[in-house]
């Protein structure tokens, strides 16, 4: 390797770059929106449910609950009325349950019983399970505030004491953020490489560097080492825009964010260098970038869908996906903190993928050469 043709190789790169807007655009301006398209638009948070109340009985007691569920944080009541006009209103959507009191409720409630009934749409699981859990609460919470009142003792049997570490709100901003994190430096790392050179390929320009004396590991570092600083910067500005605009805690240190961050760039820019060196051609390549990177990164990594509870094939699929391995070390880093055997341990992985695509490269360009 000759330090001063790789010098020389990388001031034309970095030229190319700033004459070219399309390349900061990529690096600077995409992360930015895709990060606050994914902030913004994907929560699994349910605040406020609407929901609707039948009233069948209108009892003290039964008026007691209907105020905690009017009163309650996690719910919002839209109707009260009969449950046949309610479940008009639960099919078009515009309530997610109903809370039915029945007839005879107060009765039942003065001699210690009584039962309430909540319907949800069960077409949305998610919706339903949530509704229903939280109604739980909250006339679990309403007995006990009406016992503690009649002097009575509230106190289950077992004090059951529910603790959430790290995250005691159970936010899903704080992992889903990090989790766009990664889908965002998937698109972007190999994107910035695949599109460049295939520009190279259709330009003709690359047949005129192949044509100098620069071996095949100067050309790869020349194609890799400005854009991997533009990933990491393109890392910086979404973990500024995750900690400042969305108030995800970064517990873990900036180093350790930088390595994670270093690691998942090298099989993110040599996919997208294989791409451009086995297809030439820009289109082509942004379209099979979308296919293996940003989709398996969306579907497969754990990020919206819980690895451990697809089928096994899958999970094996998932193997070879780079932003698996990035995904639990970013909610780590940011929420927990630093685990270095985690952070080594896919570090690793991600080096290993880095490689292979790098070997892959340098092989389908050399058979182009000759």
């Amino acid at each position: 390797m000759n330090p001063r043709r790789l010098l020389a190789m990388l001031r034309k790169e970095w030229a190319q770059i700033i004459r070219d807007p399309s390349t900061l655009l990529i690096a600077i301006v995409l992360p930015i929106v895709l990060i606050l398209l994914f902030g913004f638009g994907v929560s699994l948070d349910t605040a406020r449910t609407r929901i609707g109340l039948a009233m069948q009985d209108d009892s003290a007691a039964a008026q007691s609950l209907a105020g905690a569920f009017q009163n309650s944080p996690y719910f919002q009541v839209r109707e009260v009325g009969p449950v046949d006009r309610l479940g008009d209103e639960l099919v078009a959507g515009r309530i997610r349950g109903i809370l039915v009191v029945p007839a005879g409720f107060g009765r039942d409630r003065a001699k210690g019983g009584g039962t309430v009934q909540v319907i949800t749409d069960g077409a949305q699981p998610n919706t339903a399970s949530f509704v229903a859990a939280y109604a739980t609460g909250v006339q679990q919470s309403w007995a006990a505030a009406e016992a503690e009142d009649q002097g009575r003792s509230a106190a289950p049997a077992i004090d059951f004491e529910r603790r959430f570490w790290f995250n005691p709100s159970l936010t899903s901003r704080y992992f889903l953020v990090p989790g766009s994190v990664a889908i965002v430096m998937t698109m972007i790392g190999s994107l910035l490489t695949g599109l460049v050179v295939a520009r190279e390929w259709e330009r003709g320009t690359m047949e005129a560097i192949l044509s100098t004396p620069v071996t095949m590991a100067e050309l790869i570092l020349t194609k890799v080492l400005p854009y991997f600083l533009l990933g990491l910067v393109s890392m910086t500005v979404c973990t500024v825009l995750a900690v400042v605009l969305f108030g995800v805690p970064l517990r873990g240190s900036p180093v350790a964010l930088l390595i994670i961050g270093a690691c998942f760039l090298v099989p993110a820019l040599g996919q997208g260098l294989f791409i451009s060196a086995a297809t030439k051609n820009q289109f082509v390549a942004s379209q099979i970038t979308l296919l293996t990177a940003f989709l398996p990164s969306l579907l497969l990594s754990g990020f919206l869908f819980e690895i451990s509870s697809m089928p096994r094939w899958v999970q094996w699929l998932t193997v070879v996906v780079p932003a698996r391995y990035l995904i639990p070390q970013l909610q780590t880093v940011f929420v927990v903190g630093d685990d270095w055997g985690m952070f080594l341990r896919n570090g690793g992985a991600l080096l290993g993928f880095g490689l292979i695509f790098f070997l892959l490269t340098a092989r389908v360009t050399t058979r182009r050469v000759a």
